[in-house]
């Protein structure tokens, strides 16, 4: 069985350098990169199955990139990684093509769970959100 290919966009160096050690045992980790235009530029060479997408980025925002993904015809599913954890942020993640949403500071026990939930067909948010009262309807 091959490994899920996953490419990851964050604008802070540490914080992808612990993501790939964090991932790259169980999935194939396709790049690393600063900011969403360059995901975007990636994701069309690359053809990863999921995208982790930080929010706020430069030049081109998460919410913007799972956007343009989901209107370009993109098959990645988009995994938000974020340090906002105000309930509008998960909405608006989700309208934008999220399936699912993961507070930073909740990346060490929610990260592998919403990857293997978004490639089983599923979405993940994670459980600090309104302590775990938010559903979100697809």
């Amino acid at each position: 069985m091959s490994r899920a290919r996953i490419l990851l966009a964050d604008d802070h160096k540490e914080m992808r350098d612990r993501v790939v050690r964090e991932l790259e045992e169980e999935f194939e980790m396709l790049d690393a990169v600063a900011d969403g235009q360059a995901l975007l530029e990636a994701a069309s060479e690359l053809e990863p199955d999921l995208c982790l997408v930080d929010i706020s980025m430069p030049i081109v925002s998460g919410f913007e990139v799972a956007s343009r993904l989901k209107k370009g015809g993109s098959k990645a599913k988009v995994v938000f990684l974020s340090i906002h954890e105000d309930v509008d942020f998960v909405r608006a993640a989700y309208d934008a093509g999220g399936s699912a949403y993961v507070i930073k500071r909740r990346m060490a026990s929610d990260l592998l769970k919403a990857i293997r939930a978004v490639l089983s067909g599923r979405t993940f948010t994670s459980s600090m959100i309104l302590g775990g009262q938010l559903r979100i309807r697809r």
